[in-house]
């Protein structure tokens, strides 16, 4: 019986390997289907407020992603907002001389100067802190420096025009005056530019890969949030040694074939480059010899593929 069993079991195992070896290998070359990679950021720091999308989702050009909590916004359009309105006041100081209601007005000028100039303080102490745990760049640090230097520099200037008041305005004067108020405005058209940072919008039509935090983590200026790819970026990347690459040229039209499935999609090859480690080889069918050189064939669709199905690195196959 038991002798029986292991004819049985051998008989199995012949028909096994001889339907292995009947089967026709592959000879075409072989590659993954990619996308061109795309990544949100904010140019502020904040905290994630909301998160309107998830992992998986498909978003258009313009879509909300995302909404920031950035405090320091609001705090700095009031500054922004006083900054002119004293400027404002300090022009017309110059031009048409003071008065005793105007030096209650530039009394209170130098009051919200001097508030503007503490909160540039309070806001280097926090930053400072922020850099020292890694979380800003330097650069930005100094742009806080240079804000409250300015802010000191401010009430330094309102307090000296205080005890000019009483003098008849100067050419110069009157320039000082116009240049506070053009500043001012600046200083609040960035402040409406760092608003609408508080929303990061979809950069083209894209579907999300991951993303990097949850609401109520802190996004730091740079860092990726949400990490992608362009849906309408296809494109198809082959692996050739270097003894079959000068079969191929750039500008030839090729077919990729899905070998899963009846889909065949023209397209033509648009760039050959020489991959420098052999640690950047992908291909599927790495048949090659180990002194061989090695090139990415980079290969676009040239029909619209936009109703067809295609997955990251999804295998492909290349015809002539």
């Amino acid at each position: 019986m038991k002798s029986r069993r292991n004819i049985f079991i051998g008989f199995i195992a012949l028909l096994t390997l001889q339907a292995c070896s009947n089967q026709e290998p592959i000879t075409d070359p072989r590659g993954k289907v990619k996308f061109e990679t795309i990544t949100v950021s904010s140019k502020l720091a904040g905290r994630v407020s909301a998160l309107y999308v998830n992992e998986g989702d498909i978003v258009q050009k313009g879509d909300t992603l995302a909404l920031l909590d950035i405090p320091e916004v609001h705090a700095k359009m009031m500054q922004a907002d006083g900054a002119i309105t004293a400027a404002t006041g300090q022009l017309d100081m110059a031009n048409k001389g003071a008065t005793s209601d105007q030096l209650a007005q530039i009394d209170g000028q130098i009051k919200a100067a001097v508030a503007q100039l503490n909160f540039a303080n309070e806001s280097y102490s926090r930053l400072d802190n922020m850099y020292k745990d890694s979380l800003i760049s330097l650069q930005q640090l100094e742009e806080v420096k240079m804000k409250r230097e300015m802010a000191n520099a401010q009430v330094s200037a309102l307090q000296a025009k205080r005890t000019e008041v009483s003098k008849s305005a100067r050419r110069e004067q009157l320039d000082q005056a116009q240049g506070l108020l053009d500043r001012a405005l600046g200083a609040r058209e960035e402040v409406l530019t760092a608003e609408r940072e508080q929303f990061l919008i979809a950069p083209a039509d894209m579907s999300i890969e991951t993303i990097s935090l949850q609401e109520g983590e802190l996004l730091t200026p740079g860092y990726a949030l949400f990490n992608g790819y362009k849906t309408s970026s296809v494109y198809f990347r082959f692996t050739i040694p270097e003894s079959k690459i000068y079969a191929y040229k750039v500008g030839q039209s090729m077919s990729v074939d899905n070998p899963y499935i009846d889909q065949k999609i023209p397209g033509k090859i648009v760039s050959i480059k020489q991959l420098a480690h052999y640690a950047d080889i992908t291909s599927t069918d790495p048949i090659y010899n180990i002194s061989e050189s090695i090139y990415e064939l980079k290969i676009i669709p040239t029909i619209d593929v936009s109703e067809q199905s295609f997955y990251l690195n999804a295998t492909v196959l290349l015809k002539q």
